[in-house]
């Protein structure tokens, strides 16, 4: 078993498509954004701004060159500095449709600061546990940056691919957004660790193996004891270690992550369901019923009927292009 856990908890969450602007900012000026399901780019090219959240926390200031990254698109304004009145976003935005791109000026001339900014949509179905643990927020400075060239040289890259006609650049696009996305969890598994229960969990040695035999072997019949050997930790430690860092008990996460491959195989797949039950770990059919009707209350049957995309995707190829709703 290979040890690229980051690689593994993300697999099950497919990026479907990107909405990308460039803002150009001058003057007094704030924006306020609302909750949106999607990870969240904001990256620095000039000068700065404020990030807030509308509560209590303390304001994030970002400088050029810095990177913020929304990993569950939490509402936020950000702002040439700290209270001043904002504007919402829907005002200069009205359709952020993914696939599409703006420029947007805000505030007054001349425009001296300039964001890339892009939202981020994947599909829901594949969610892992783990990643709704990331904070809200993930800040990376521009030093920190520096010592991962692929992810400067794509950052500083960008601007200039969104804006061309060429053909392939709408997945070019994609697919650069995707490697920043990956590349910037990366840096804060292994930088920012312990500013996030959920960062930390990737990146312990102990934990991080767990999470590898879950997140690539689910179909494994794993127990406590087994995925505690596999930590080399002792079953009470790693059982209180794990809880404490992932926010579920291991079994949870381990069932969790089967039910997520259910949903996949039901929905992008033409496989029985007699044979889902066994390719996710269950012994039995009405093991696999009864846990499905649990966790979302409906039936593998209903669940499948309902889907709008007909179930007659290859069963072990990945996406390799856009596709699906809008919005997940």
């Amino acid at each position: 078993m290979h040890d690229d856990v980051l690689s593994e908890v993300l697999r099950p969450l497919w990026l479907i498509d990107v909405f990308h602007s460039m803002w150009q900012a001058g003057g007094t000026w704030g924006v306020k954004g609302h909750d949106d399901n999607c990870a969240i780019v904001h990256y620095m090219i000039e000068n700065g701004c404020v990030i807030g959240f509308g509560d209590d926390s303390t304001p994030v200031e970002l400088h050029q060159g810095d990177l913020a990254i929304f990993p569950h698109g939490t509402a936020h304004s950000f702002a040439a500095e700290h209270g001043v009145q904002t504007t919402p976003l829907s005002a200069l935005v009205p359709h952020c449709r993914p696939g599409e791109s703006d420029v947007v000026r805000v505030g007054t001339p001349p425009y001296g600061t300039r964001m890339l900014c892009a939202s981020l949509h994947y599909s829901a179905i594949g969610e892992p546990g783990l990643y709704k643990a990331l904070p809200q927020i993930i800040v990376l400075r521009r030093h920190m940056l520096e010592g991962e060239p692929l992810l400067l040289r794509t950052l500083d890259s960008l601007p200039c691919e969104i804006r061309r006609t060429a053909p392939g650049t709408r997945l070019v696009t994609l697919r650069a957004f995707e490697t920043v996305f990956v590349l910037s969890l990366r840096i804060a598994m292994e930088q920012l660790a312990e500013e996030s229960p959920a960062l930390r969990a990737l990146h312990h040695p102990g934990i991080s193996r767990a999470l590898m035999a879950i997140h690539g072997s689910y179909a494994e019949p794993w127990t406590v004891e087994s995925l505690s050997r596999e930590a080399g930790m002792s079953r009470s430690v790693f059982a209180q270690l794990f809880r404490e860092l992932v926010g579920e008990p291991p079994m949870r996460h381990l069932t969790v992550r089967r039910l997520q491959e259910a949903r996949r195989l039901l929905t992008d797949t033409s496989v029985p369901q007699q044979d889902i039950a066994q390719r996710i770990g269950y012994r039995s059919q009405v093991g696999f019923h009864l846990a499905f009707r649990k966790e979302f209350d409906t039936t593998p049957g209903e669940y499948r009927t309902r889907q709008t995309r007909p179930p007659h995707r290859p069963t072990n190829r990945r996406r390799t292009h856009p596709e699906g709703p809008g919005r997940a």
